[in-house]
């Protein structure tokens, strides 16, 4: 019965565990991106989704709850028919014994065999409750399992596969195609072959989708081919190595990303598989810089940490040095007030889009490759920078093999070899000059389009695509905004200014038995007939074994042959039928108490995981920013506490009050039936109560201190899961691995000894019964043979003690569990209980009244969802306004960002922001979307400070595309549907318009799903154009009144990017839309209404395109370099 049962139990827990993991991955993107969530009041589509994956999750946890409940009710009934069957066949040895004096079978024989079975009814009891969290971690090890026997195809752990002693970079792909695994019926290469001389520079250009950054992820064998070879110096590289072949090429993604660590230890990742600095490899895998920046930060000089730290380290930070300096990022590193200790921040949160992309260039440069490959590296630099940058890799590029993918095509005019390409074929090839001489040629097509010769007077283009100016005043740059590249996933690190906002509550200190209540009763009355028929049910089932004792005394009583033999019979008939029917009861109450309790279970964490991903999400951006979170952090209030909440819940609730019913009823039984032998029983008591208040106080303890450690190999795990390309690409497997061992170290050898100390308390609490078994003998053989308790009396107290003793041994073997839960539940009211000071105003709501909104038939975005939208703010268009604004970020107080900026912008203008890195123009657009208030003065929106207005329905007319192009897991559907407005469900049309005005309708119809494709994890199954052409389709189905681009156009080419123009423009035009944008590219800011030179946090100059060319130089330069046609 424990098998089948337990085979069903982990069915329903496996499955249970996959409904979960969707609905985490959706909770864990809208955290990482939980700036963009509030941009686009996205919180109720995905709270519908959340809402869904959790419904089935739950459907399975009852099923697995009444499972288990059968399971349990079938082993108490057949335990207790066991012991049935051997009080009738007993009597009837006895009896037999009786009448002929020889065979059958004596009374201690009867005895011992009852008192085994006993014995294993009790053990029984004890497994019991386990076995559910027994099937689910069978459940859990399987799918682990799976994932650790499986054997990948391209393993960049083996040693297995050739080494080449020489590279010398000749690459060559041979009739190359390729499809994706996850859409194996869309070819994305065809038949290509290229081939790349050694020591020289090869560009490949072409359409958004094209398949060119597919080359990139196939030479550095991300992939296969499924047809062809990959080659490099002639070797086929299926044959080499694979960390040998990843050791002499660095990669600079189009979209890169940095780990949660300072400046010094992200570049000097580039060295761990580099063969030139294999000397440095026990350095690079340990912790020593690490603790050289932590030194730093904490105030120590630079020059003497480095000459303490040894001359490997000093010998790693001169190799970092000199690769910032080549990639351009030394001078804003120098101007950090801890330099290469900076830490970057999650995924590089609190450096700007082209400071990120300067440190993974240094990172590339490092280790000195053979082979360099660069997919858009450059693309989020002004063009002053990203001049001096690729001067720095003309200089870099002698003696090395250069892969250059662009859409800029200033930054590849010199290449030996230019390859052009359209859906997956290339269609022209040879250098600048050779594809200029072709008429009519796509090449000469893109540079007549990338030029910036427009007439003054054509405002046709699009109000898309504008331009970043380097003033060439780089200590600007010390004023950086930690959000410059990217609003959407803001997670500053807050460590020097903990947030106002902070609730402290991890360890439930602070929290009362009364908040508990507060918070827990609303979400527990709706089931309160479930409950009261849960706890009568355990009554029940903690009644049992007191009257198995009575049964049990009298059984052992009756059966001696002393009695005559009929009387033996019919008394064993009697006993062993009230023993069956006790049975059947056990089987009824252990059923009905489980299954109450378990679905009772599943749905309280239903809702507690629902209110708390909504809780989540109410807080604003700032919150979310505060001292100690980070997404990893606070998802864990979702998955870990709401599975400790899980774990205790259910049959462990059911088995704790049941065992402490038995307690009280045997105490009263003991007591009525002879009070002498109670007492003394009642000894052991204290011993046991005491012992398992000491594990629970140790364990707690334990559970409390370790906490953040173990958050901290979490972080670790879900950090080079979410940059796993970046990992295999830079072969940090092993560093990885370091790093999370040594997050472990001290937690582990904690709770060794821990475990230890409680165990100690464990073993004391379980040994009690044998206590119990000796003061029983003894003084209960001593009062019958004074006659002053009965044989049976003896029996009934003796059973009745016994049990309740070792149930409690039970109930603290189940010690880990609660204090799991205590922790969780603390935590989580916590959270539930933050006020409306916290939460993102007008959407509070107390907890009592969240029980409508928790039913899952009910439609949260028909409904309006919980924030209540006020009368449009911009009906007749967006008039901005800032007034003398200042405005430092929360975790560094101290460094102003915007500094009495003033600008105006009229309704349906189009305005442009232009300045160097850090001048503080994407922070212009976080205090439109009221993510943060200034310090000092005022952002007007037709003539409303929002600022200073308690609310976000203004949010609603307003549309979002930042500069890292986010989509959600979810079908290219769902992700353009959370673009529309609070409320309104999209029709299919107007997707489709949507999409034709972003250029995207055509290459979502040749995809074999069309708006049904999934878009993968952050859209990993979309190229960067593509994600970038649907962030923009997901702005234009809210039809906005305000318009907001932040390197809108970044990632596309230069034919993409005209017709996305084009279509903006139809969008905007006529419609009083107002467009603020901020970009790089210049080809379009000549037809801008207005363009505003940002720099230090301040408007030092605005104008037409016209009147910046004659008074700003630098605007003058960046415009000619810009000009190649």
């Amino acid at each position: 019965m424990a098998v089948v049962g337990g085979h069903y139990v982990q069915q329903h827990s496996t499955n249970m565990a996959k409904h979960f993991a969707s609905a985490s991955a959706i909770a864990s993107e809208g955290l990482n991106h939980v700036g963009l969530v509030h941009a686009l009041s996205a919180h109720n589509r995905l709270e519908s989704k959340f809402r869904g994956y959790l419904t089935d999750a739950r459907k399975e946890g009852i099923r697995k709850a009444l499972a288990a409940a059968i399971q349990a009710g079938m082993l108490y009934f057949i335990a207790f028919s066991a012991n049935a069957l051997a009080y009738w066949q007993g009597s009837r040895k006895i009896a037999d014994t009786v009448e002929r004096s020889d065979g059958g079978s004596t009374v201690g024989e009867t005895y011992t065999v009852i008192f085994i079975l006993v014995d294993g009814s009790i053990v029984l009891s004890q497994v019991a409750p386990l076995l559910p969290l027994f099937g689910a971690a069978v459940a859990a090890f399987g799918r682990l399992r799976k994932d650790i026997d499986h054997e990948p195809s391209i393993d960049s752990t083996s040693l297995s596969g050739e080494t080449l002693p020489d590279v010398k970079g000749a690459i060559e792909l041979s009739n190359v195609t390729f499809t994706y695994p996850s859409r194996p019926d869309h070819l994305v290469l065809q038949d290509v072959s290229i081939r790349c001389e050694a020591g020289r520079l090869t560009a490949i250009v072409g359409l958004s989708g094209s398949g060119k950054s597919t080359i990139a992820s196939l030479l550095a064998r991300f992939y296969d081919p499924r047809d062809g070879t990959v080659s490099i110096d002639g070797f086929d590289i299926k044959n080499l190595n694979v960390k040998s072949l990843r050791s002499f090429i660095s990669l600079v993604p189009q979209e890169p990303s940095l780990l949660d660590r300072s400046i010094l230890e992200n570049i000097a990742q580039g060295l761990v598989n580099s063969p030139s600095h294999s000397h440095l490899e026990q350095i690079l895998l340990s912790d020593a810089l690490s603790k050289l920046a932590e030194k730093i930060r904490g105030g120590a000089d630079f020059t003497a940490s480095i000459k303490g730290a040894g001359p490997q380290v000093a010998e790693i930070v001169q190799l970092v040095t000199k690769a910032a300096d080549l990639a351009d990022a030394l001078s804003f590193i120098e101007y950090q007030h801890h330099g290469l200790a900076t830490l970057v921040g999650s995924s590089g949160s609190l450096i700007s889009g082209g400071q990120k992309q300067r440190i993974a260039l240094a990172r590339a440069l490092v280790r000195d490759p053979r082979i360099l490959i660069l997919d858009e590296a450059t693309a989020a630099l002004d063009s002053a920078s990203e001049q001096r940058i690729q001067a720095a890799i003309e200089r870099a590029s002698h003696g090395r093999t250069v892969i250059s993918i662009a859409h800029r095509l200033s930054t590849i005019r010199a290449a030996s070899q230019i390859i052009v390409m359209r859906a997956g074929t290339i269609i022209e090839r040879g250098n600048h000059d050779e594809l200029l001489a072709i008429e009519n040629g796509s090449y000469a097509e893109m540079i007549r389009l990338q030029s910036v010769k427009p007439p003054a007077n054509d405002r046709s283009s699009s109000r898309g695509s504008v331009t970043d100016i380097d003033s060439r005043s780089i200590g600007d740059e010390k004023n950086m905004p930690p959000t410059e590249d990217n609003l959407a996933s803001s997670h500053e690190n807050s460590e020097q200014q903990p947030s106002p906002n902070d609730f402290e509550r991890d360890d439930g200190a602070e929290l009362t038995a009364n908040s508990i209540t507060r918070t827990m009763f609303p979400l527990t009355r709706p089931y309160a007939l479930l409950l009261s028929l849960a706890f009568f049910a355990a009554i029940i089932v903690g009644g049992t074994f007191p009257a198995s004792g009575l049964i049990f005394g009298n059984t052992v009583g009756s059966l001696t042959p002393c009695n005559p033999a009929g009387f033996i019979r019919s008394r064993g008939l009697l006993l062993s039928g009230m023993f069956f029917m006790l049975g059947c009861v056990e089987f009824i109450a252990n059923f009905t108490s489980w299954s109450s309790f378990g679905v009772v279970s599943e749905r309280l964490i239903y809702r507690v995981r629902l209110l708390s991903f909504r809780n989540l999400f109410r807080q604003p951006l700032q919150w979310h920013e505060s001292s100690g979170r980070s997404p990893s952090k606070l998802l864990a209030y979702i998955t870990n506490d709401g599975n400790a909440l899980a774990g205790f819940s259910g049959s462990i609730i059911g088995t704790l009050f049941s065992v402490v019913v038995n307690f009280i009823i045997a105490l009263i039984l003991s007591h009525i039936v002879n009070w002498r032998l109670a007492v003394v029983c009642l000894v052991v008591v204290p011993l046991l109560l005491g012992a398992g208040f000491m594990q629970l106080r140790s364990i707690s303890r334990f559970a409390e201190k370790h906490a953040g450690a173990f958050s901290t190999s979490i972080s670790v795990t879900v950090e080079a899961v979410s940059n796993i390309r970046t990992v295999a690409a830079l072969s940090l497997e092993d560093e990885i691995l370091h790093t999370y061992r040594r997050s472990l170290e001290g937690p582990r050898r904690e709770m060794v000894l821990q475990s230890l100390k409680s165990n100690i308390w464990l073993a004391i609490a379980n040994s009690a019964g044998t206590f119990i078994y000796a003061f029983a003998y003894w003084w209960g053989s001593k009062n019958i043979l004074e006659g002053r308790a009965t044989q049976t009396q003896f029996f009934i107290i003796l059973f009745a003690m016994l049990v309740s003793a070792q149930l409690w041994g039970q109930l603290f073997t189940l010690a880990p569990e609660i204090t799991r839960a205590k922790a969780a539940i603390s935590r989580i009211v916590g959270l539930l209980e933050l006020d409306s000071d916290h939460s993102t105003p007008g959407s509070g709501k107390p907890i009592a009244e969240f029980d409508e909104d928790l039913d899952e038939k009910k439609d949260v975005e028909a409904s309006g969802g919980i924030i209540p939208r006020s009368a449009p703010l911009m009906e007749n268009g967006a008039q901005i306004e800032f007034r003398g604004v200042s405005f430092s970020y929360p975790a560094r107080p101290n460094i102003p960002v915007l500094t009495s900026l003033t600008l105006s912008i009229q309704p349906g203008q189009f305005c442009a922001l232009v300045g160097p890195s850090g001048a503080g123009k994407s922070t212009v657009l976080a205090l439109l979307e009221g993510f943060y208030e200034p310090s000092s003065g005022s952002v007007l929106v037709n003539g409303l400070d929002i600022s200073r207005h308690h609310g976000t329905s203004f949010r609603d007319e307003i549309a979002y595309v930042p500069q890292e192009n986010v989509l959600f897991q979810g079908n290219i559907r769902f992700n353009l549907t959370l673009g529309a407005r609070p409320g309104h469900s999209p029709s299919d049309a107007e997707l489709e318009a949507a999409c034709k005005l972003a250029n995207m309708h055509d290459t979502i119809m040749s995809l074999p799903q069309g708006y049904d494709t999934e878009c993968g994890a952050n859209g990993s199954q979309l190229s960067g154009g593509q994600k970038q052409r649907l962030s923009i389709a997901r702005a234009l189905v809210r039809k906005p009144k305000l318009l907001l681009l932040d390197e809108s156009t970044s990632a596309l080419d230069a034919e993409s990017e005209k017709a996305l123009e084009e279509g903006l423009d139809r969008a905007v035009r006529g419609h009083g839309v107002t467009v603020i944008a901020i970009a790089h590219r210049l080809r379009t800011i000549a037809r801008a209404d207005v363009i505003f030179l940002v720099e230090g946090g301040k408007v030092i100059d605005q104008g037409r395109h016209e009147e910046l060319l004659q008074r700003s130089e630098s605007y003058n330069i960046n415009a000619v370099h810009q000009m190649l046609g």
